[in-house]
């Protein structure tokens, strides 16, 4: 129950986000929105407000604003060229409308992790590797590591990061190590001999981890400038990982992760705290907003080139044309979260190092 609460609890709040941003900016521009959804068609339930639908649909691959003479995810070709149709706009108006709801979740993001952080603080020193679950019958487990506790040493070398302990860890499989750590205030070591990871090719103990952070305290501004700083380097890191699945460094199988895994990291970050949830919300969203606006149909980022062809065209692209490119996204889209939930189903065991 606390993995479907806080995947409904991310993805929902996300989403929200996301299309709001649409919503508010294509009524500031006096665009007629028909219909505010999240998930896709068809229509589950929902109810009308003035002139809007606002529902639930039955594919949660996301949501969408339907705006009056807008081709979208719905597939509807009226346009009339009423003053109040998304066709009917400049294109500079569309392009706001358009990135909007890529915008909203960056900010979202930046808001989260401010209000986290000027609660709790800014981690300024690192203590150690901060054990959050030992799987039982790996080696970490046997030789009594567990949740909480901090690893700080291994073989004399000082642990300060996650990093550290994966940096030391990895290359070493079949070799024994001793570990040092922290439970309690006391001291403990012992040896262990990671064992081959055959999927990745590295040696791992059977554990998740973090890092053990000493804080301090944060203003509002401070805070603030922190979220923005944390937003960039998560946004940087991804377009990184893009990157590397494009040119092949990195297998697109074992670097994309769909909702099964989404909702399995959601729940286990809520089970670590509030802090953990909040904190994988708002990574959550910078990802949804980095990838919407990737160059593909369907996507904002395709809605994007299609208003720049217009720009560079003087001229719309023809419906049909438009409606086959929908349609052709639409179909791509489908194919790929199948293969991803598959995909989802084949690596449950496999979040764990």
């Amino acid at each position: 129950m606390t993995t479907f609460l806080s995947f409904m609890f991310v993805l929902g709040l996300l989403i929200f986000v996301h299309e709001l941003g649409h919503f508010v900016t294509a009524k500031m521009v006096g665009i007629k929105v028909e219909r505010f959804s999240l998930g896709f068609p068809p229509r589950a339930f929902g109810f009308k407000y003035g002139e809007t639908d606002y529902c639930i649909s039955w594919l949660p691959l996301g949501g969408y604003v339907k705006m009056a003479g807008m081709i979208d995810e719905s597939m509807d070709d009226t346009i009339t060229g009423a003053p109040w149709e998304y066709a009917s706009k400049p294109v500079w108006q569309r392009i706001i409308v358009i990135s909007a709801g890529s915008v909203m979740n960056v900010i979202a993001a930046i808001l989260i992790t401010a209000g986290v952080v000027y609660h709790t603080g800014i981690g300024d020193k690192a203590l150690g590797a901060l054990v959050n679950e030992a799987l039982e019958g790996k080696p970490a487990s046997t030789i009594g590591l567990q949740g909480g506790d901090v690893i700080v040493a291994i073989d004399g070398q000082k642990v300060e990061t996650s990093a550290d302990l994966i940096k030391i860890v990895s290359p070493s499989a079949d070799k024994e190590l001793h570990i040092t750590w922290l439970r309690d205030g006391m001291e403990h070591t012992a040896p262990v001999t990671p064992v081959l990871n055959e999927e990745n090719d590295v040696g791992v103990i059977g554990i998740s981890v973090g890092t053990k952070v000493q804080y301090r305290d944060a203003g509002i501004l401070e805070a603030l400038q922190h979220g923005a700083v944390t937003a960039y380097t998560v946004l940087k890191l991804t377009a990184g990982a893009l990157k590397m699945i494009i040119s092949g460094e990195e297998s697109f199988r074992n670097a994309v992760g769909g909702p099964i895994v989404i909702a399995k990291l959601a729940g286990e970050s809520a089970r670590r705290g509030w802090e953990t949830l909040l904190g994988f919300t708002a990574f959550i969203s910078l990802n949804l907003g980095f990838f919407n606006m990737l160059p593909f149909p369907v996507l904002d980022g395709g809605h994007l080139v299609l208003l720049l062809l217009e720009g560079v065209m003087r001229k719309p692209l023809p419906v049909k044309t438009r409606i086959t490119i929908q349609k052709v996204g639409m179909a791509f889209l489908l194919a790929l979260m199948v293969f991803v939930l598959i995909n989802d189903f084949t690596r449950l065991d496999k979040f764990n190092f």
